[in-house]
């Protein structure tokens, strides 16, 4: 494995490579559960007012479980990043507008679904002076403004490592602070070009020094690391406070994306779970569907950061 990625390497040298036969093995496939009344609820009311969330946009397998549980996620900044990653099907290039309403309409469509748990995340904005710290934290507290009982997780970039717009993100004092290291050192510039292991590793390590928001970390699996590396990584997440960890499967979008090495058993994603609770993770979500959101208001009850509406609570029982 360790030969997949040159370590003189200076570029993306998987992208675009036929790695892996294309077929989907039976665990990634899943029919879709009976949809809840939760669900039905929110998906009239997404209609009626025409609005838009990552969970549809994405195709995510989870949906209807997060909206059941009454979670969703969203995307600020526009769509178009000035970063290029190469997993992500996000367009880069330089963005053209700057919506400082966008706050007030995310959190008018958190209060319209009726929502108990939002994650907002967003493009990464270097064209901006503040990198859009600013609309991240003004996301927050919109959302709570309108709906105290609605936790949040703000899903942020880097900032250049800038520490004066992390602390205006935490001064919004979200219940979960998140960011992704999202693979292995030996394979993170080449993933992440625009970005830093150890970098990342400071800034989770920042957040929960300097804040009571639970910190949180993904892992994307099948782009040519080791069990070994894969492990080393939770290690140094744990070393810096991290607290959630979620683990899942990437899946090459384009045939211009940095190519799939290898489907990742489901066997191995429990391994990591049980390690991940022995390391002393608060909770760790590990598995081939995963995505980064996927339960995350039952990540933040569990990180003890944050508590269910009982009204939640009664109708589930």
């Amino acid at each position: 494995m360790s030969t997949i990625v040159p370590e003189d390497a200076t570029r993306l040298t998987l992208v675009g490579a036929e790695a892996i036969p294309k077929r989907k093995p039976s665990w990634l496939k899943q029919r879709a559960p009976l949809a809840g009344a939760n669900y039905r609820e929110i998906k009239q009311t997404m209609r009626g007012q025409s609005l838009h969330t990552v969970c549809e946009e994405a195709g995510c397998p989870n949906i209807q479980e997060c909206w059941e549980d009454r979670e969703a996620t969203f995307l600020i900044g526009g769509d178009v990043c000035t970063r290029r990653c190469g997993f992500c099907d996000i367009a880069t290039g330089k963005p053209k507008e700057y919506d400082t309403d966008e706050p007030r309409r995310v959190a008018e469509t958190v209060e319209a679904m009726g929502l108990h748990f939002a994650v907002v995340t967003g493009v990464a904005r270097d064209d901006l002076p503040d990198k859009a710290a600013w609309l991240y934290a003004e996301t927050a507290r919109q959302i709570k403004q309108r709906l105290p009982h609605c936790g949040v997780e703000l899903l942020v970039d880097d900032f250049r490592g800038d520490p004066e717009l992390l602390r205006l993100v935490l001064d919004a004092e979200p219940e979960v602070f998140a960011h992704n290291l999202e693979t292995v050192r030996r394979l993170f510039r080449h993933v992440r070009p625009a970005f830093d292991y150890e970098g990342s590793l400071v800034m989770l390590d920042r957040a929960r020094a300097w804040s009571d928001s639970a910190t949180k970390s993904n892992l994307m699996l099948g782009l040519g690391e080791t069990e070994d590396e894969v492990v080393a990584s939770m290690r140094d997440l744990r070393e810096v406070g991290c607290q959630i960890l979620t683990i899942g499967q990437y899946l090459q979008p384009t045939y211009e994306h940095l190519a799939l090495q290898r489907y990742v058993e489901p066997d191995e994603f429990l391994r990591y779970a049980r390690l991940g609770r022995r390391m002393g993770f608060d909770h760790v979500e590990s598995g081939p569907l995963v995505r980064s959101s996927y339960r995350a208001g039952r990540q933040a009850q569990r990180a003890g950061v944050w508590e269910r509406p009982e009204t939640a609570v009664s109708s589930a029982q």
